[in-house]
């Protein structure tokens, strides 16, 4: 007799439970995010396909609350957001548990959700343009879409006529967007700012340098912008935006973008091939119709690829970010709001310094037998006031322009690692035009001689750097940074000679 209170009393709790109030916070009012690099890429170029780095975003909502139990939902959150890493903060404790949402609203994923649900069906008569309409219940979605009508069992799209299903709700659990959300417990109704901070996949960041050599070749000019690149399907409007220069340890955490699924439609054919034009054939093949006994439906495209990463778009004004310190690591500040856009680049000014000090050098680490070879060009200067510099460098890739008659010329391209203020700076180009190495072994054994023969048919002289191994003895070899050196300099039009034995 007591098991119809308890019996009553469990209904109570689960028809609350079911009528738990979801609030839906649609967008972030402010944002705030700190890009960080990718530690393991080195040197290399943004691969905007696949951005290593990572973010974490600070959003600040205006949320209202009502008293028990509710499902707050944060949309509008990138889909690379990790979800462990996700702080609610301005509710005290009462958040109770937080669930990143993973299925996204689409066709299919509707379909899905809709199972054994009744909903609206939309046929055209094609010769009339008469709309009928009546309830269908979906029964199966996995190999084509089945539906039950008054007439009986039929596939979606496959009478030849426009159809169109209608749901009056999204379904629980569906999200147009990616979202996070949190289920609270509240004593009272609450109406206050909260912030959402959390961590996300699918960023970089990189410097990128413009210098141009003068005339001498003694000083260039040395300008960067610092490029933020966004993966992710969620754009950032209106951002407070900072860079992280350094490497960080972290392990990346892989996060699925979420399910966006389409409408699988699947007919069964009553004709043969035979009763096919064969240029009906040509298009079924190509995937733009699908071919109903004799009659044509449209197919559902796959999903089209993401956009390709917009072009660089290049900060306006003076606008230049402002360097921090942060620890071991250096910080760069945008004093202005800035929109990092979906999977999109964006550019402000980093660095402008108009004359800074180099010197350039032809280097080379020839192999102890027969080569013959063109030298790298370096520019080197230190990171110093002294210099035209005195700021911490963060790596990146270098530009590296002259100027032919008033005209501005590329002349090579190159990279430079990050470097702190005092450090030596060697901005590595490519191969130089004009000069080259030629070598030649003297003897067998202990006996070998390895001679290096420099030319340069410039109507200059250029300094060269011959980098040999610690054992290299010779008249003119210096030791230098862990290496043993040659260094000369090689007349306009002539040529230098290098000989060498190895210790062994």
């Amino acid at each position: 007799m007591r098991a119809a209170p308890v019996l009553l009393a469990l209904l109570a709790l689960a028809a609350r439970v079911d009528a738990q109030a979801i609030v839906t916070s649609p967008a972030p009012d402010r944002v705030a995010v700190t890009v960080y690099r990718n530690p393991d890429r080195g040197l290399e170029p943004l691969n905007l396909d696949w951005l290593g780095g990572y973010a974490l975003v600070s959003e600040t909502r205006h949320v209202r609350l009502p008293a028990g139990e509710s499902e707050l939902r944060f949309e509008g959150v990138t889909s690379g957001i990790v979800p462990q890493s996700a702080i609610v903060t301005g509710l005290g404790e009462a958040v109770l548990e937080k669930n990143r949402d993973a299925r996204l609203l689409s066709p299919g994923a509707l379909l899905d959700a809709s199972l054994g649900e009744r909903l609206l069906l939309k046929r055209t008569d094609k010769a009339t343009g008469k709309v009928r309409e009546q309830e269908a219940v979906v029964r199966a979605t996995s190999d084509g879409v089945v539906l039950q009508t008054a007439g009986g069992i039929e596939a979606l799209r496959c009478t030849g006529l426009p159809e169109t299903l209608i749901a009056s709700q999204v379904p629980p659990g569906l999200s147009a967007k990616p979202t996070l959300s949190v289920r609270v417990r509240s004593p009272d109704p609450v109406e206050r700012d909260v912030t959402l901070s959390y961590i996300t996949n699918n960023f970089d960041w990189q410097a990128n340098y413009v210098a141009e050599l003068s005339p001498a070749g003694d000083t260039m000019s040395l300008f960067a912008w610092l490029t933020l690149a966004n993966g992710d399907q969620t754009g950032l409007a209106d951002a407070d935006t900072m860079a992280v220069a350094g490497k960080l340890n972290r392990n990346r955490v892989e996060v699925s973008p979420g399910e966006a699924k389409p409408i699988i439609i699947s007919c069964w054919p009553q004709g043969t091939t035979s009763d096919i034009p064969l240029e009906e054939l040509a298009k079924a093949a190509s995937g733009e119709l699908i071919v109903v006994t004799g009659s044509r439906i449209a197919a559902m495209a796959p999903p089209a690829p993401p956009p390709p990463p917009a072009m660089a778009e290049r900060g306006g004004g003076d606008m230049m970010a402002e360097e921090e310190k942060l620890g071991d690591v250096k910080l760069y500040r945008i004093p202005e709001q800035v929109t990092v856009a979906a999977q999109s680049q964006k550019q402000v000014m980093l660095l402008k310094r108009p004359a800074v000090a180099v010197e350039t050098v032809y280097r080379l680490q020839p192999s102890p037998s027969e080569f013959e070879s063109a030298l790298e060009r370096v520019l080197v200067t230190r990171n110093d006031p002294a210099k035209g510099l005195g700021l911490p460098l963060p790596a990146g890739g270098v530009a590296l322009f002259g100027r032919q008659q008033g005209r501005r010329i590329l002349i090579g391209e190159g990279r430079v690692d990050d470097h702190a203020v005092g450090e030596k700076v060697e901005i590595r180009m490519d191969e130089a035009p004009g000069i080259r190495a030629r070598g030649a072994v003297v003897g067998a054994g202990k006996n070998a001689e390895f001679v290096v023969t420099v030319t340069n048919d410039a109507p200059e002289s250029r300094a060269i750097e011959i980098r040999l191994p610690l054992d290299a003895r010779g008249a003119r070899l210096v030791k230098y940074e862990g290496s043993v050196l040659w260094r000369a300099r090689v007349p306009a039009n002539g040529s230098a000679e290098l000989r060498y034995r190895l210790d062994r």
